[in-house]
């Protein structure tokens, strides 16, 4: 066989043939102020169509939003690939959808503010109804009793809903006690709010007689609204705690009563402290069982279990606004402002939920 003579053109020409072709690793993209220029377009194209045809601000908004979709996307299509498109879309959508989330959030604490605000002062929080007639009186006897009777619904429902759940994840397990327990908590989630009201109105009608108005009911009809929810967010609670937590207590020969007391329960203390707060929040607004069991009274009433009728923020505000009395636009004022105060009351307790659970809950290792 002869020897082929190899020229540098043949050599460079089978080295190119073998390398493989190179592939970009990015491709362009758009810069960062594309979605904010392709915002500004959109509501400046839509306000110019809806000033020259007489539209409203929610029609203005709604074809800005879909313009804004459209030119993010094909932008994005045009200039970087498919795949950059869709996923400028799929953050437009979400975007637009928390947007949207916001507005009845951010009208009802306008609202609210802007009616309540100005009611309050110092006699509207020292005051009561009693002889009022007219402008003047305040919120006192609806404060007082609104605090004793979610304080006593509290100290039913925790106790009985935390040791429920303690139950059916320590002990229950699979046994048919626990799959009827948590079908019965199912139904009492979905009881409605009157139907509280009118059981526990009957009960006491029973044991007190007809016509009983008491603040102590109260409690009881809004405890059967709250143990559900305390007996769901403690049981999910109680779930997340790592098992290898429960048998290294166990191996260090601690019973499960305290290993329940000292290592279950302060592990997911933030967690139950949290969801107990969602539940008074839940039943602190309640109108319905208010207005059935615990009555109407223009004076304060301190005393949960006297046989008398006992005010709250909901029913107050309620007959603020649909019975508000001569002249009409001073009940319907203090409606706001009574209204204001008892969602400044669910934000306290959602802050004090947030200490007592930063406060306790299990330091994390660093």
């Amino acid at each position: 066989m002869s020897n082929q003579l190899t020229t540098p053109e043949s050599a460079q020409l089978s080295v190119e043939s073998s390398t493989p072709l190179a592939v970009p690793l990015s491709h362009p993209r758009l810069p960062r102020w594309a979605p904010l220029a392709a915002a500004a377009l959109a509501v400046a194209a839509a306000t110019a169509v809806g000033i020259l045809l007489g539209w409203g601000l929610v029609a203005i908004v709604s074809v800005a939003t879909v313009l804004n979709l459209v030119l993010v996307t094909g932008w994005s299509r045009a200039v970087e690939n498919r795949r950059a498109a869709k996923d400028r879309l799929m953050t437009a959508l979400v975007w637009t959808s928390f947007g949207i989330a916001l507005v009845p959030l951010f009208s009802l604490g306008w609202t609210v503010l802007s009616k309540g605000l100005p009611q309050l002062s110092s006699e509207f929080f020292t005051g009561t109804m009693r002889n009022v007639i007219g402008e003047g009186g305040g919120i006192q006897h609806a404060i007082v009793g609104t605090l004793l009777i979610t304080l006593g619904a509290a100290a039913i429902s925790v106790p009985v809903g935390l040791m429920t759940a303690v139950f059916l994840v320590e002990y229950g397990g699979e046994s048919r006690m626990a799959r009827w327990l948590t079908f019965l908590i199912d139904v009492m989630t979905g009881i409605p709010s009157i139907v509280a009201g009118l059981f526990a109105y009957a009960l006491f009608q029973l044991i007190f007689g007809p016509g009983i108005r008491m603040g102590f009911g109260g409690s009881i009809a809004l405890s059967l609204l709250m143990i559900p929810v305390v007996v769901r967010s403690c049981e999910e609670m109680l779930r997340l705690v790592p098992a290898d937590l429960r048998e290294a207590s166990y191996a260090l020969g601690v019973p499960k009563w305290r290993t329940i007391l000292r290592v279950v329960i302060p592990t997911s203390l933030a967690g139950i402290v949290t969801g107990i707060t969602l539940a008074v929040a839940r039943v602190a607004g309640e109108t319905a069982p208010l207005l059935i069991i615990a009555g109407k009274t223009d004076s304060t009433n301190w005393n949960l279990f006297s046989d008398e009728p006992m005010m709250t923020l909901p029913v107050f505000t309620y007959y603020s606004y649909t019975q508000p009395g001569i002249p009409a636009n001073f009940g319907q004022e203090r409606a706001w402002g009574a209204a204001l105060v008892l969602i400044l009351i669910v934000m306290a307790l959602n802050l004090v939920a947030r200490y007592v659970g930063a406060r306790f809950s299990p330091k994390k290792a660093r």
